[in-house]
Order: C-alpha cells, then structure tokens, then sequence
C-alpha cells in the first residue's frame, strides 16, 4: 500500500512540474519543486575516468535552479560530468527543439539527448552552446545536434527522446552552470 501511495504521489508531481511555461515552450523542469527527484548527477567514473563534481539545488531572487560544479578531467579516458532527467514521456508532436534558461562560468556546454535508438552508454545526440554569467535563454534545433556514432539516425525524433542532459565535456576544465529552465519548443 505505501508503494502505491508513493507511486501515486510521483505521477501527481510529475504531471504537475511539466506544465508548459509558454504557449511554443512547453516545459520539462522548472526546478520548483523537489528536483533532486528527477534529476541524475554522474561522472566520467562509471567508466574510469576522474572528473568530479555535483549538483545542488538553489533558490535566488525567487527563482529555482540547479547548479552543476565541478573538475572535467580527461585523464584515464574521461573527460565528462552531467545532469540528466529522465523523460516520463516525449515531447509533444511537432517539438522542433531545446530550449534552456542557463547562466554559468563563460565556458561552452552541450545537452545530450537520449532515444530509444541510442542504447549503448555512448550513443546520444549533441549540441553545443555557450554561457555567460547573466541568465540568457538558448534554443537548439533538433538540426543542431550531432549524433555520436554512425549507427544513429543524422537528427532525432521528438517522439523517441528519453532523456535530456546538460553535461560539461570534452576537454580539461572547471564546470559552473546554473540551469533555471529546461524545456521544447
């Protein structure tokens, strides 16, 4: 009875966090309530590798944000640390991209999106962005990202999208990104 009661209480959050934010946004985390329950945080070192970091939840000026810090190594094959949410369901029909309400350290991140094609730890799409230390909205077309490997198709399907995640990758650096929103257009 207590799982069920558990199980109910999340369907309930989960229908409630994924109101849409604007008419051509709907949102996927506004980071109001409670989101150290969907959000993931992990490191390079489920495969070896030594970046470190962490997320915290915050509150500033009334506005909710995750803020993901840390040390991206690419020391021992590394060289990655993320934030992921898992997607309840995908986008809706016609989402044509992500949309993100970010600020951070001046330094280039990317969001990796998950699909049910993508079913090996290294397959995700990805696109790029920068940041700067005042909060700024970023839209990615689903055009703008990559696919990591040649077996994936060349842009992915709002219809199969599984997860989103902002991630700190690629080179040796210091991570610090506060992300207010997340969300499709």
């Amino acid at each position: 009875m207590r799982r069920l009661i558990c199980f109910m209480f999340a369907l309930v959050f989960c229908a409630m966090t994924l109101q849409p934010a604007q008419a051509d946004a709907p949102l996927v985390k506004d980071f109001t309530m409670q989101p150290e329950t969907g959000w993931r945080f992990f490191t390079d070192s489920v495969m070896g590798g030594v970046s470190s970091g962490q997320v915290v939840f915050l509150t500033e000026d009334g506005a909710s944000f995750g803020r993901m810090t840390g040390r991206v190594s690419t020391a021992n094959r590394g060289g990655f640390i993320q934030m992921r949410l898992d997607l309840a369901t995908p986008p809706p029909e016609g989402t044509t991209g992500v949309r993100l309400v970010v600020r951070g350290n001046s330094q280039r991140y990317f969001v990796h999106l998950r699909a049910k094609g993508t079913l090996l730890p290294w397959q995700y799409y990805q696109a790029g962005f920068d940041v700067t230390p005042n909060w700024a909205e970023v839209r990615l077309p689903f055009t703008a990202f990559a696919a990591s490997g040649a077996l994936l198709r060349s842009v992915p399907r709002p219809g199969g999208l599984t997860s989103v995640a902002v991630v700190a990758y690629g080179r040796d650096h210091d991570a610090q990104i506060d992300v207010r929103e997340v969300g499709f257009y």
